[in-house]
Order: C-alpha cells, then sequence, then structure tokens
C-alpha cells in the first residue's frame, strides 16, 4: 500500500544494523542495536492499515527494516481473517492464517509448528515471512527436520524452545486449552497422545464445537478445573495442585477477547468483552469500539486503591476469595452469570438500536451512541461489583481465624 510504503519511509526510528566489516577497515560499519518490541507494535501498525493481511505486511516490513530486540507473538485480526505473527529476533519473522475452522492455542513461547515456504515465497494466501528467512534458515542450519520435504519447515523446531520451564510454565496451558475444547479426546490416561509436558501439542485445531464467548471468558480464567493441577480443587496431592501455572492467575491485569463480527455493519461491528484482575474472580462484560471515550470506571485507575476503580474492585475481592474460595464460589458464579447475560442482552439491544443508524447518519454518529452504551454497561458492571464486594467481604469477615462466639464453648 503506497501511503504505508510512505510513511514506513518517514518513521524516525533506529535501525537495528549488525556490524559490517573489521574495525580498522575503511568500510567498517560498526553494530547498532535497537528495534522494536512490545510497546511499539499497536502505535506503528495498526493507524497505517485497514486489514489484518496489510497489518502483517506492515509489521513484517517494519522487522525487516529496523529489528527486533526480543522475541513476540501477535494476533492481528478483521472481519474476514485472524493472522499470527511471531518475531524471531533481529530482522526475522514468519506468520501464519488461522483457519477458519480453527482455533489456535498459544501460551508464552513461539508455537507455529507447521510452515508451507513455498506458499511465503509464492502466493501467501496462508503463510508469510521475512524476505531472507530460507538463507537466514541454511546459513545457521535451523531445519531440525529428518524426513520432511524441503519447503516444509517445523518452524516451533527452528525457532521454538523446548525447555523443563516450558512444562511447567507454557506447554500445561495449551494442553488444558484442548483438553477443553477437545474434550472427545484422552488426555488423562497413561495413553493420552497429548500431556501438560508434551512439546508436540498442535498450534491449531478444529473444536468439537464452535466456540463462544463463554468458552473463552473460562479459558482465560482457568485453572486446571477437573484436574489433579487445580490450585483450588480436592484433587491430586498438595504438590500437584501447585505443579503447572494456571491461565488465570493472581497477577493477570486484564483480558480482551476481541468479537469482529461480519454479519454487522462495520460501524458497531468490533465488541471487546472485557474483564480486569484475576481471572477466577471475575466476568468479561463487552465494550464496543468505535468510540469517543472509555467509561471513568474502566479508564481510571489511581495508584490507591478504589472502589471505583473496576481494577482494584476486583483486586480487593479475589485478595478476600482466594483463602475461601470454596465458601465464595456461589456469589462469583452468580456475579458472572448476571455481567455475562446482560451484556449479551445490551448488545442484542444495541445493534438492534444502531441498525438504521449506520447508513442515515454514518459513522461519527454511531460512535457517540456507542460511546453511551458502554457508559450504560459500565454501571450495571459496577453495580454488580461492588455487590460481589459486599458479599465477599461479608463470608470472609465471617471465616476470620479469630472469630468467637459463645456457643463455640461448651462447659
Amino acid at each position: 500500500i503506497a501511503v504505508n510504503e510512505r510513511v514506513l519511509a518517514a518513521d524516525p526510528l533506529v535501525e537495528l544494523r549488525p556490524a559490517q566489516g573489521q574495525p580498522g577497515d575503511a568500510d567498517y560499519v560498526p553494530e547498532r542495536p535497537g528495534g522494536i518490541g512490545e510497546e511499539d507494535i499497536i502505535t506503528l501498525v495498526l493507524p497505517y492499515v485497514a486489514t489484518a493481511r496489510e497489518g502483517v505486511i506492515r509489521l513484517g516490513g517494519l522487522l525487516e527494516r529496523y529489528g527486533t530486540y526480543e522475541s513476540n507473538g501477535i494476533a492481528i485480526s478483521d472481519a474476514d481473517e485472524i493472522w499470527y505473527v511471531e518475531t524471531i529476533g533481529g530482522h526475522h519473522w514468519i506468520a501464519r492464517r488461522v483457519p477458519d475452522d480453527c482455533y489456535a492455542t498459544i501460551p508464552n513461547q513461539l508455537g507455529i509448528d507447521e510452515f508451507d515456504l513455498d506458499d511465503a515465497f509464492g502466493q501467501r494466501r496462508e503463510h508469510m515471512c521475512s524476505a531472507d528467512l530460507i538463507e537466514f534458515i541454511e546459513r545457521h542450519h535451523l531445519d531440525m527436520a529428518m524426513n520432511r520435504g524441503p519447503h516444509h519447515l517445523d518452524t516451533r523446531a527452528a525457532f521454538g524452545t523446548a525447555t523443563t520451564k516450558d512444562h511447567i510454565y507454557n506447554t500445561p496451558r495449551a494442553w488444558y486449552m484442548q483438553r477443553y475444547l477437545n474434550p472427545g479426546e484422552d488426555w488423562d490416561s497413561p495413553n493420552a497422545r497429548y500431556t501438560p509436558t508434551s512439546d508436540d501439542i498442535p498450534w491449531c485445531r478444529e473444536p468439537e464445537r464452535k466456540v463462544s464467548v463463554e468458552d473463552v471468558d473460562f479459558l482465560m480464567s482457568s485453572h486446571f478445573e477437573g484436574t489433579p493441577y487445580d490450585p483450588y480443587g480436592t484433587l491430586g496431592t498438595p504438590e500437584s495442585r501447585h505443579r503447572y501455572r494456571p491461565i488465570g492467575i493472581n497477577r493477570t491485569g486484564h483480558m480482551v477477547a476481541m468479537e469482529l463480527r461480519g454479519d454487522v455493519p462495520a460501524a458497531h461491528r468490533a465488541v471487546m468483552w472485557v474483564s480486569f484482575g484475576s481471572g477466577p474472580f471475575n466476568a468479561v462484560a463487552p465494550f464496543y469500539a468505535n468510540v469517543l471515550d472509555t467509561p471513568a470506571y474502566l479508564r481510571d485507575t489511581p495508584a490507591e486503591p478504589s472502589t471505583d476503580s473496576y481494577y482494584w474492585s476486583i483486586r480487593m475481592i479475589a485478595a478476600m476469595a482466594d483463602p475461601h474460595y470454596i465458601e465464595c464460589s456461589n456469589a462469583i458464579e452468580l456475579y458472572a452469570e448476571q455481567v455475562r447475560s446482560f451484556g449479551h442482552r445490551h448488545v442484542f439491544d444495541t445493534d438492534a438500536a444502531l441498525g438504521a443508524l449506520d447508513a442515515a447518519a454514518g459513522m461519527d454518529a454511531a460512535a457517540a451512541r456507542l460511546t453511551e452504551a458502554n457508559e450504560a454497561m459500565a454501571e450495571n458492571l459496577q453495580r454488580r461489583t461492588t455487590e460481589l464486594l459486599a458479599s465477599v467481604l461479608y463470608t470472609s469477615s465471617n471465616l476470620m481465624r479469630n472469630s468467637f462466639a459463645m456457643s463455640d464453648r461448651w462447659v
């Protein structure tokens, strides 16, 4: 895209550049470290593209020119496609399109497993990569396959990791997500094909049924429910219940599930299902994109804890409920059901109200109405969250270890 090329040429970034020649040579060029990282990608990519594919091309061009000082995985999506980009490091990258009938499970490690170099250097229907990837692989002997065709690469083996830390921190999360979305497979017996420590869990696969917002909410909040690895469970042993890193952990800041609905007009197509704080103690609530402002309850997170902040409210709830998980679980489940059910109805009603507005008034008028809709959603969320906070506070207070009543004694 010409406009993107012009912007790219003018980007005021420091280029990561390897050294050329030897010190003392007339043409010696010293190494220049730098490049772009995770915090730069949204600003440098999204304002300049209109589709997911354009986003991959834009990001790939930036990486090839400026390099990166870290490895990252980036999902770029629109209403038609989802692409997943892995920054291998330096100036090299790969990207693969998620098939329409599949989900991808990606913990904190490079995970693309199959890569078609013919497609990446041909029509680029499902694969894209940096221009010199083949030379880079050959130069550093990175193709680890024994019996694979010359143009199909196991990129996980070439660029990824399979360490003891991965088997504690990463692969168990991919295992649990696929265990949930494909329950018909054997996941738990001694003969199971995939275990929490398997290095060959597929990057993507077709689920046994369609995936809902509730499924995403559950998985992003999950802690190995129904297995011996659940820190709140009763199966297994004290050791097994803390063996692996859950998906829903105490330090989660926020989770956003982007829903880009191809059957809805562009003005209100994008809905962000948002939750703040630790996943087992919250629920996703829908907020529209294409708005003029963000509700203060979500937007403002002061340094000091405050019940006027969604983030701090959930943090308080989680800290009080965690040691009394079973006793507080009914209140938390009811809260989640109420938030999600109101959210679905709210989106349905808002979409219906905006149905005739798009053609008549355009994007600007829709943005104002969506801003109002988000305020209404935030008001309901704040009311429900405050009610949950009161319930958890009451339950936890009654379970304090210094509680005492005359009826506790007998003579």
